[in-house]
Parts: structure tokens; C-alpha cells; sequence
């Protein structure tokens, strides 16, 4: 199975894509410039250079799978926000669904799915367009997995999380390591397919969690 990550220069797209070569997926790393090709190709995982805010329809070629990890961060400006976040989120679900991907994972946030009132003023716009993005996907007619991790942290795995649709709060954050494991597991895991998925540092190991969806 050839699985697109869009988002593949983020650190969470870095770490799924290497986890991706060592398994029995073929990870496809779509980076946005030339100059970030080289750091996958000397693992010898497939690459291609596509912008979010350009035509990135020939990027699909082949691919079975997606996984959108691609984010402006909860700090840049609503535009940039609103191109990656929303509008780029929202035409890689609409090639999936023109290209009949048979599964579409995307990184959406803790919150996303909260009163609006909910939300911290400096992070509304953040949070507006990943649900937009999120609502736009359960729509589709995609097979899809949300994963919505807390906030994310360089911290060493543990391989121990809280995953589920709502989720008992044993922590409010969780190292990106951990969040690429699940994004590797959920992949091609019927179990995960059409869930919202909350997610957290916790006490179940990952593979524990994943199949007892």
C-alpha cells in the first residue's frame, strides 16, 4: 500500500514516514521544496515536491492511502492558517476522493470539536479551520480516521496512551513520537476507519488501544 503524507517535512510527517519504511507500507513523503528531498531519498523513501497552495493533483499517482499531517502551527496567522489548515486540508481531501483513495487520515487537534466558546481567543482561527477541515472530511464519502492529539510535545515515546472518541483526561499532551505510531497504526486498520479519535499521553499501550476500537 503507497501512502501519501502530506506534511512529510513536519516532525510528526518525518517520523511517520521513517516508521512507514520500516514497515509493510511504502511511504510516499510530499515536501514542498526542492532542497528537503534529500533527507528522505538518503533513506531511500519516495518522494515528491508539491505545494498545498498550488496544483498538487499529480502527487496522487499510485497512492492508496493518505495521511495529512501538513499544519501552519497553532501560532501563525489566521491567513496562513486558513491556506494549509483549511483550504490545503480540503483540496487533498477532494483529490482523495477524485483519485478513490481508500483511506484518508488526517492530524486535526484536541478541541477541535469544542463550544467554539470553548476555544482561547488567540487560537480561534486554529481551531475554526481544523474543524472546517474535520467536517469536510466526515462528508466526503472517504473512508477516514481524525486523529486529534493534545498538545504536542518533543518528549521521548512511550508507547502508553488514551485513544477513543472522548476520552478521561490522564495528561493534556503527548510526544509527537507517539502521535506517528498511532498514525501508523491506524493507516490500514479497518478498526480505525470512520472514528474521531481523541488522543493522549495515558496507560494503554498503543497497539492495545488502536484494537480495541
Amino acid at each position: 500500500m503507497k501512502v501519501l503524507i502530506i506534511g512529510a517535512n513536519g516532525q510528526i510527517g518525518q517520523i511517520l514516514a521513517h516508521k512507514l519504511k520500516k514497515s509493510n507500507l511504502h511511504p510516499v513523503a510530499m515536501v514542498r521544496k526542492a532542497e528537503q528531498v534529500d533527507q528522505f531519498k538518503s533513506k531511500d523513501i519516495e518522494t515528491v515536491v508539491a505545494d498545498l497552495e498550488e496544483d498538487f493533483e499529480y502527487a496522487y499517482d499510485g497512492i492508496n492511502a493518505v495521511v495529512f499531517a501538513a499544519g501552519s502551527g497553532g501560532h501563525t496567522g489566521p491567513d496562513k492558517t486558513h491556506l494549509v489548515d483549511r483550504l490545503g486540508a480540503k483540496k487533498a481531501i477532494d483529490l482523495a476522493v477524485k483519485k478513490k483513495v481508500k483511506h484518508f487520515t488526517i492530524v486535526s487537534a484536541l478541541g477541535a470539536d469544542y463550544n467554539p466558546s470553548e476555544w482561547p481567543d488567540s487560537m480561534k482561527h486554529y481551531y475554526e479551520a481544523k474543524a472546517d477541515a474535520d467536517k469536510h472530511l466526515m462528508q466526503s464519502g472517504l473512508n477516514f480516521t481524525i486523529v486529534k492529539p493534545g498538545r504536542l510535545t518533543n518528549d521521548p515515546g512511550t508507547n502508553n496512551i488514551t485513544l477513543g472518541a472522548e476520552i478521561t483526561k490522564e495528561s493534556d499532551s503527548i510526544p509527537r513520537t507517539d502521535v506517528a505510531t498511532v498514525l501508523e497504526k491506524v493507516i490500514a486498520n479497518q478498526k480505525a476507519m470512520n472514528h474521531s479519535l481523541e488522543l493522549l499521553s495515558g496507560s494503554t499501550p498503543i497497539d492495545k488501544a488502536v484494537e480495541a476500537l
